[in-house]
């Protein structure tokens, strides 16, 4: 055996939080320039926030300092001296770490493996009982806790970002960059994640930027916030300084130079970022709305891809002209419950009827009882990726008797309603013609929006609307589910966001492996009892309030 590991990384740049800054930092991808001679600093022992519409310029701006992407042209500074990161090794040996959004857990190790292996040289023996007293000494400094013998497949998603961060930790970094470090944390996790990190920079330990898309966590946790927009730096400052209505407008672009929906665009985010989500909590079972049950759902049982019960037992009703919204963390059934909904997945047990009719989720069925959905990932889901626009839309359509006779599809009539959706939507496509594979996220799910909208529904079944989508679709994309509500379809809406949820719903459930545990009214939601239902602690934190 050998003796102890060496704590990581000794010879690399002293400890404690650096100043980054970058001068006129470039990276040009062929003739498409992706950043484009941005200066910012980071102040050692803040937390700055970075924002900005998806294709911005954040994620090329951080590849570029932690060595994934050498710039075009424009430099690095670490504590005011030019560095070559030439790639994540050399930002390592600086003191850089980065958390990805996506996990990068070794699925077959412990928590203890993985955190040994973040320090990527490793000796060809190792003394384990001496690298658990150092682990276990590590996590005493820590701001949370894992059993050092799980494996990732034991631990919940907010769990494996925790160990993602505290891989990042134990190497003691002097920056920290995060990606959307609480996109699968529930708001108590969230709050304990941001508010630790956020401690840690204060006492000078690190400095931190953090991706994020919630002026929320952007108001209560940095110190500073810069904003991108078309690969340029458009805002830098203070959180003091600013409002969400102005960081907005920096996003998205205000002023005369806007487009024709952007006041209407940046109303809309200012007013959904900077709702208040600190109302008091009203009891579980407020009182049901006036307009008739659309979709009833009894005693429903599902099966995951494993085999293994994902839906058990499930009840809940959505009436006319609500939204009424599943809270959950990933994995806790959302996905195979909206499967099931949509025809995608068989129904083990219970019964799903709409508008009073046992519902089997057939095309004619849809076409009835105007039934639409809008799922998760609709170029994968709900479309044809090698299909026109236009055939696209027709899909429900086509052999309607208004657009086929003996056999014949009217392709004519359904490419003039296609432009008409296009322009009604915002569909942005060289044509009606063009492949629904060439159109950025967002447009493929204003044209499915379309499609599904187009013409009234009844119901309307949605899972996590606008996951990757810009701020700008977004916004839209929450008026039109709103719009839909107010003309009396009711709205199933899954979403992972929780912020979403309680910026639209009208009523929210909360689900948890495979059942809703809890229900409330969105006026008056609170946050943390329904982030303690769902990570499964909610019965310990009404005892608490």
């Amino acid at each position: 055996m050998t003796a102890p590991l060496d704590p990581p990384d000794p010879a690399r740049a002293p400890s404690g939080a650096l100043q980054l800054d970058t001068y006129r930092l470039t990276r040009r991808f062929g003739a498409f320039t992706a950043l484009d001679d941005v200066t910012l600093t980071v102040r050692p022992g803040t937390v700055h926030a970075l924002l900005g519409e998806n294709g911005a310029g954040k994620s090329t701006l951080v590849k570029c300092v932690v060595g994934y992407q050498p710039p075009s042209a424009g430099s690095v500074l670490i504590d005011g001296r030019e560095q070559a990161i030439g790639s994540p090794t050399v930002a390592r040996a600086l003191g850089i770490g980065m958390v990805y959004q996506h996990f990068t857990v070794v699925p077959g190790m412990t928590v203890a493996e993985n955190l040994l292996l973040a320090r990527g040289k490793l000796p060809a023996w190792i003394d384990w009982k001496a690298v658990r007293r150092e682990l276990s000494a590590f996590l005493e400094t820590t701001p949370f806790r894992l059993d050092l013998d799980a494996t990732p497949a034991d631990l919940s998603a907010g769990e494996k970002q925790k160990l993602e961060i505290l891989k990042q930790l134990y190497l003691k970094p002097r920056l920290l960059i995060l990606d959307e470090p609480t996109s699968v944390l529930t708001p108590q996790e969230a709050d304990e994640v941001l508010g630790a990190l956020r401690e840690r920079a204060h006492a000078g330990d690190c400095s931190i930027v953090m991706i994020t898309h919630k002026f929320r966590e952007v108001s209560a946790y940095a110190d500073d916030v810069s904003v991108l927009r078309r690969g340029r730096l458009i805002h830098t400052g203070a959180v003091a300084d600013t409002t969400p209505q102005k960081l907005a407008e920096a996003m998205v672009g205000g002023g005369g130079a806007a487009p024709a929906a952007t006041a209407e665009v940046v109303a809309e985010l200012a007013a959904e970022q900077a709702h208040d989500l600190s109302h008091p909590k009203e009891s579980a079972a407020p009182a049901a709305p006036s307009g008739p049950a659309r979709l009833q759902i009894r005693g429903l049982h599902v099966m995951g891809d494993r085999g293994e019960p994902a839906v058990q037992g499930f009840d809940l009703d959505a009436r006319a002209g609500e939204i009424v919204g599943v809270a959950g963390v990933s994995g806790n059934g959302q996905r195979e419950l909206m499967e099931a909904l949509v025809g995608q997945r068989p129904r083990t047990a219970g019964t799903v009827t709409v508008s009073g009719e046992a519902y089997a989720a057939r095309r004619a069925q849809n076409r009835r009882l105007k039934v639409r959905s809008l799922p998760e990932e609709p170029l994968r889901n709900a479309c044809v990726g090698h299909l026109s626009v236009a055939r696209n839309m027709s899909l429900r359509s086509f052999d309607d008797p208004a657009y086929s006779r003996a056999g014949w599809v009217r392709w004519g009539r359904l490419k003039a309603r296609a432009r008409a959706w296009i322009t009604a939507y915002g569909v942005k496509t060289r044509g009606e013609d063009a492949p629904i594979r060439t159109l950025s996220g967002g447009n493929v799910q204003r044209a499915v929006l379309a499609r599904e909208l187009g013409e009234p529904a009844d119901l309307l079944l949605v899972a996590n609307p606008v996951f990757g989508l810009d701020f700008a679709a977004v916004a839209e994309i929450h008026a039109r589910l709103r719009a839909a509500r107010d003309g009396g379809t009711a709205v199933l809406l899954v979403s992972e966001d929780l912020d979403e949820l309680l910026a639209l719903s009208d009523r929210i459930v909360v689900m948890s492996e495979g059942r809703i545990v809890y229900g409330c009214a969105a006026s008056g939601a609170d946050r943390h009892t329904l982030g303690a239902h769902m990570g499964g602690h909610g019965a310990a934190h009404e005892e608490t309030t």
